[in-house]
């Protein structure tokens, strides 16, 4: 299985090689989306460049399930469920790194299932993520009064998570890593045809991250990502700070916080 590729710190860009094999990962994804974190210094001028209305944002909130010593992270597998303001409910069972063709045809025929490349400057990963909408408001119910986790996924999600998560580490014995808040922020600045989303996550010890993403079919994805960067650059955001994932941030922070507690 292709593995999540990095380039050297402080390169901004995917070298050619890199590029090549993302695009081949991507030939056969649902989509890929071009994602940029803002390093906190120039969250506010880029808010400014960009215009953002934080108004408009939606309100999230995310929960993670793992081991304390973050096991199924360990092995791949990422399991999490959100409350969407004026949305409701969702859940999602994510494994990556994947290769498309690898996957199963049946797995890959459901109409749950979202094939993304995820690329960021320097590097990349081709992800699988099982999604399922709650029919009825269900989490914090679970998440606060520690409920069976389970009951947050669906059939097809559990049977996911059973053939890829560790043998040892079941659903419902899990920890409840979370709630980390989230403001969520779609948005079409002028001069980009290409529409924008910023989310800002608020993690617990006051830090955060602002992520900038756009989506794109593969076909168009270079052409989106050349279009984007230079739009970026043209109102002074910053494209060379350091990269940071909103996942591996919020688990490891639950992860020192559980075994502090221990």
């Amino acid at each position: 299985m292709t593995q999540a590729k990095k380039a050297a710190p402080g390169t901004a860009q995917l070298t050619p090689e890199q590029l090549a094999d993302a695009l081949a990962l991507a030939k056969n994804s649902d989509s890929v989306e071009l994602k940029l974190t803002i390093p906190d210094s120039d969250q506010r001028s880029a808010v400014t460049a960009l215009d953002m209305d934080p108004l408009a944002a939606q309100i999230r909130q995310v929960f993670f399930f793992d081991t304390p010593d973050l096991a199924l992270n360990s092995s791949g597998v990422v399991v999490r469920a959100r409350r969407v303001q004026a949305r409701g409910d969702d859940s999602v069972v994510k494994l990556r790194p994947v290769v498309p063709d690898e996957l199963p045809k049946k797995l890959r025929a459901s109409d749950n299932l979202v094939v993304e490349v995820d690329a960021m400057p320097g590097g990349y990963v081709c992800s699988a993520s099982l999604k399922y909408a709650l029919p009825k408001p269900r989490v914090r119910g679970i998440a606060t009064d520690s409920g069976v986790i389970s009951k947050l996924f669906s059939k097809e999600q559990q049977a996911f998570f059973a053939e890829h998560a560790p043998a040892d580490v079941a659903l419902d014995d899990l920890s409840i890593l979370g709630p980390i808040n989230v403001l969520k922020l779609k948005f079409a600045p002028k001069g980009l045809k290409q529409k924008l989303v910023a989310e800002l996550w608020l993690y617990p010890d006051n830090t955060r991250i602002l992520e900038l993403s756009t989506k794109s079919l593969p076909k168009q994805a270079v052409d989106t990502a050349r279009k984007t960067r230079n739009f970026l650059i043209e109102r002074g955001v910053d494209l060379t700070g350091e990269q940071q994932t909103k996942t591996k941030t919020a688990l490891e922070y639950y992860s020192k916080t559980a075994h502090s507690a221990a």
